[in-house]
């Protein structure tokens, strides 16, 4: 017993306790603890309240173990970056939420602590084998667990504690915002309404590009007044950067291809001849986060995979191994488990095409001849170094936020480089990616900023331009809406004045229709004109439309009924995390956040060696 104990402690450590590693550890251990980083530095304040380095450093360090934990491989820049932006952006809702639990006066007591704590399993306990009978959990079990010495002498029902005071108190702020949410019948049937009623229509678009530019003035007064009524609804300028980047391919041959598919083709042979398929995947698979779960792929439908993997998937069999399929990413073994309509359970072991030794050595040789033109040297060698190479330098630019392509390809790392810190005419260090090694200079960067009225202002004027462009065109609407009504169709009304009227399929009110768009005045007349009436001219996005109405079908309301209580728990379940989300939104935009963290990786990046 006290041996599976031990056992569970560890299962369970894996999940709760990086939460609560000492940060202090991680400061010392991050390669930033610099003379001008210290465990206090101030990495952010959010309404005056200060995330300080080490609380940062430590949870950003705890996810990325995580992370690479689930996927079994070492992240890039680019992914790095994106789990940053996840720790920063908790760590504030964290400061937030602190301070609405104060001002809500939103506490949780001990007794409530401790009867979470044995009631409700946190959900990676509750799944662990240890705490399983015939395949369910054991609550019996579990509690024994708590009530060992071996669960407090490690410190796991501490840390559970905490776990569980920090989600109680959120629970009860969430159940205060959102527990007034209701749904009436009206409201319901509206909302099946929406998706089931259906129209399909003839219509004339009038598009604004019939209107030159030139015939429209719009008035820096009236681009002020837009951008003051919009301002907060105006998202943030993101940074630009443009970078030089040198590629050295890892050029793959025939050759190379053809010692792939026969490594497949032996790993099959062994697999038949009575290797079990999930001991081959774990010990070759080069899909090293399917790997370390025996090839497992999970459940998917169609269109998860690539086209000549799905390809293979859908035309075997349940129970048989493919032979080797070739995609971008190599060559595949797969073993279909089970299928349920278009979904599959399915294994994989994947075979890399790699360079051969030979070819492998050399592309070595020439990066390191690259990798010369790294780091501190003066730009002008980046160039020099590798023309001297025979390579090409291409020049891309990149938004703060997107990854950097190099004539389509991804260059992994490459625009969190360039936002992390560096300095135009910056050379980083050499990228290993799996396609190629990359060396990137910083050619000029334009920092991401808040929008102002100057950034915006010809988005603006384009935007009420058009607007202008569509009231210039009703009176040609209301010309072929007189047409038809005068006892003449649509058609030969838009005929005699040079129109050609377009047939929509049917189409719900939420439905997005090329020419009507989304959301629009010309969707909501589909549903409101009588069959057959030629409406007067309303607006799209972009154009002016007259419409008729030819065929609708109504929802169908005694269906309505029949699934009317469990629409009302999914609704209300979905109102009341939205309504979450937009307490929590609002709460972010209303609040006061200096953001350091920029200047503190800049800092550090320049902070001599040792």
């Amino acid at each position: 017993m006290l041996q599976g104990m031990r056992s569970a402690a560890k299962y369970i450590w894996f999940f709760v306790a990086a939460t609560f590693l000492i940060g202090f550890v991680f400061y010392q251990q991050s390669g930033l603890g610099g003379r001008d980083v210290t465990p206090i530095t101030t990495v952010a304040k959010v309404n005056g309240a200060a995330i300080t380095y080490v609380e940062y450093q430590k949870a950003l360090r705890d996810r990325n173990q995580q992370e690479q934990q689930r996927s079994g491989r070492t992240m890039n820049l680019d992914q790095e970056r994106l789990v940053a932006e996840q720790v920063f952006n908790d760590l504030v809702t964290d400061k937030l939420l602190a301070e609405e639990y104060a001002r809500r006066g939103i506490a949780v007591t001990d007794d409530e602590v401790r009867q979470a704590l044995l009631e409700q399993p946190y959900p990676p306990i509750a799944r662990s084998p240890e705490f399983q009978t015939d395949g369910r959990f054991d609550m019996q079990k579990y509690q024994r667990f708590l009530a060992s010495p071996l669960a407090r002498q490690e410190g796991i029902v501490l840390n559970l504690e905490t776990y569980y005071r920090t989600a109680l108190a959120r629970s009860k702020l969430f159940e205060q915002i959102a527990t007034s949410v209701y749904l009436t019948d009206a409201q319901l049937w509206r909302l099946w309404r929406d998706t089931r009623d259906s129209a399909q229509v003839t219509f004339v678009a009038f598009s604004a590009d019939l209107i030159a530019d030139s015939a429209v003035r719009v008035s820096d007064a009236e681009i002020a007044a837009y951008f003051e009524a919009h301002r907060k609804a105006l998202s943030d300028v993101a940074g630009r950067a443009v970078l030089s980047i040198a590629r050295l391919p890892r050029t793959i041959g025939a050759g190379d291809s053809a010692a792939a598919r026969a490594k497949a083709e032996g790993l099959r042979a062994e697999i038949q001849q009575g290797a079990k398929f999930e001991d081959v995947a774990r010990r070759e698979s080069a899909d090293t986060a399917s790997a370390a779960q025996g090839g497992a792929l999970g459940k998917a439908g169609r269109g998860a995979y690539v086209p000549s993997f799905a390809a293979a998937l859908y035309s075997l069999r349940i129970g048989e191994l493919s032979p080797p399929v070739l995609t971008q990413f190599g060559y595949h073994l797969i073993r279909v488990d089970a299928r349920q309509g278009d979904s599959v359970t399915a294994h994989h072991i994947l075979v890399r095409i790699q360079q051969g030794d030979s070819a492998a050595t050399r592309t070595d040789r020439l990066a390191d001849a690259l990798s010369k033109a790294s780091g501190a040297t003066p730009p002008a060698v980046f160039d020099s170094v590798v023309k001297g190479l025979g390579l090409e330098i291409g020049q891309v630019s990149v938004t703060e936020g997107a990854a950097a392509l190099l004539h389509g390809q991804y260059v992994p790392g490459a625009s969190s480089w360039a936002f992390d810190g560096a300095t135009p005419g910056e050379i980083g260090e050499l990228i290993d990616a799996d396609d190629a090694y990359y060396l990137l200079r910083l050619d000029s960067l334009t920092p991401g900023r808040k929008p102002t009225l100057d950034a915006m202002r010809e988005e603006i004027r384009k935007l009420l331009a058009r607007e202008k462009k569509l009231d210039r065109l009703l009176p040609r609407g209301q010309q072929l809406t007189a047409a038809a009504a005068g006892g003449t169709s649509l058609e030969t009304a838009a005929a005699t004045l040079g129109y050609v009227p377009v047939t929509s399929a049917f189409f719900a009110r939420t439905s997005q229709v090329p020419g009507l768009d989304q959301g629009t005045e010309a969707i909501g007349a589909a549903f409101g004109l009588p069959v057959g009436v030629v409406g007067p001219p309303v607006k799209a996005r972009t154009s002016v439309v007259v419409e008729r109405v030819n065929v609708r079908h109504v929802a169908d309301s005694a269906l309505w009924e029949k699934q009317k209580p469990l629409q009302r728990d999914q609704m209300q379940q979905r109102m009341r995390e939205a309504t979450v989300q937009q307490y929590m939104a609002g709460l972010r935009q209303d609040a006061k956040i200096v953001d350091n963290r920029k200047k503190i990786q800049a800092d550090a990046r320049r902070q001599p060696t040792s």
